[in-house]
């Protein structure tokens, strides 16, 4: 027994040698990239994304245990941000998993602190709104005569279906990838623009050739630029992208993140019985993503623009999942090609 307890000392303080004085070995708190080395090819069984995130919902304790390997793959899943790395390449050029990890947002996230314009979730004073109030119509697009459906909620009125403004004036050229447009229908067939709308790099989301404001002019991959709120970007006129805390505010007043996702998404077309109630009639559609020319998560993922960046490379989003009721803001690279719905002025 006496031998036991002096080689528990012994461990314990091999731990705090290593540990020293900082919080090195304490959980992950601070939000930063996540990277992943399990490679998704296709979405073959909810199994894959069910295990990554209850890798990333394990206990403290297990998250103390990892911390080394975790910061020797500069990998940390972060306890307060949600990082959905869309776009991110494996060393063999794959792309990777759209889910890596589940774990909820705060309000002190990093995307929200890279403006000081866009205030924090928790200074929005936004109340629950009943279903039966909301309020449908539509509106039409002048720029190529479509009509979107659009939906009231609140003080909110949302584009009720996915942004399908062909932006094709500027190039795209990354990783290889050389496209004449930076904005694409999903395995390039206008079949699926007709279904989903068309996939926008943040560049083009954000209209960062100015074209018809200078609001989110010069906004792209590898910048950091400074948007004069609201930014009109890519959406109609008397419209404009949302920022993260108009996602948030949406969030509220569906009843809360853990529960929007069923709230927003449509009631058919999600993955493995993942419909949501349509309670809203928001009709969130699984349009998945694209990157350099890949395209992947169709029915099983959503994601939408923001137009808050996160850092140089990186920009925030809105994400929706056919595994759970929960919404999630993350961050992905500026390159990648998501979804946009437009809220109006």
């Amino acid at each position: 027994m006496a031998l036991k307890k002096i080689l528990m000392i012994g461990v314990v303080a091999a731990l705090l040698v290593a540990c020293g004085d900082d919080s090195g070995c304490n959980s992950v708190t601070d939000s930063d990239e996540l990277s992943s080395s399990s490679v998704k090819k296709s979405y073959s069984s909810s199994a894959k994304v069910k295990s990554s995130s209850s890798k990333a919902k394990s206990s403290n304790s297990s998250a103390k245990s990892s911390s080394s390997s975790a910061k020797s793959s500069s990998s940390i899943v972060s306890s307060s941000s949600k990082d959905i790395e869309l776009g991110e390449k494996s060393s063999s050029g794959s792309l990777v998993n759209f889910s890596s990890s589940e774990t909820s947002v705060s309000s002190n996230s990093s995307a929200k602190s890279s403006s000081s314009s866009v205030a924090s979730s928790s200074s929005i004073l936004v109340e629950y709104v009943d279903p039966s109030t909301v309020v449908k119509g539509t509106m039409t697009d002048e720029r190529d005569g479509q009509t979107y459906k659009t939906v009231k909620i609140g003080s909110q009125t949302w584009m009720a279906e996915n942004l399908n403004y062909a932006y094709t004036g500027a190039p795209y050229d990354y990783h290889d990838y050389i496209s004449d447009s930076i904005s694409w229908c999903y395995h390039d067939s206008v079949e699926y623009c007709n279904k989903y709308g068309r996939l926008y790099t943040w560049a083009a989301a954000m209209d960062s050739a100015g074209t018809w404001t200078t609001n989110g002019k010069g906004c792209g991959y590898n910048k950091t630029c400074s948007p004069a709120y609201l930014v009109r970007g890519i959406c109609p006129e008397g419209w404009h992208l949302p920022t993260e805390s108009e996602w948030y505010m949406l969030f509220t007043a569906v009843d809360g993140e853990s529960i929007a996702a069923w709230k927003l998404k449509s009631t058919s077309g999600w993955y493995d019985s993942g419909n949501g109630s349509g309670a809203y009639s928001f009709a969130a559609l699984p349009a998945g993503g694209s990157s350099d020319g890949n395209y992947d998560g169709e029915s099983y993922r959503a994601f939408f623009w923001s137009s808050t960046e996160n850092d140089t490379f990186k920009a925030s989003l809105m994400s929706l999942g056919y595994y759970n009721h929960r919404a999630y803001m993350s961050k992905s690279y500026k390159y990648s090609g998501t979804s946009v719905r437009c809220v109006k002025d």
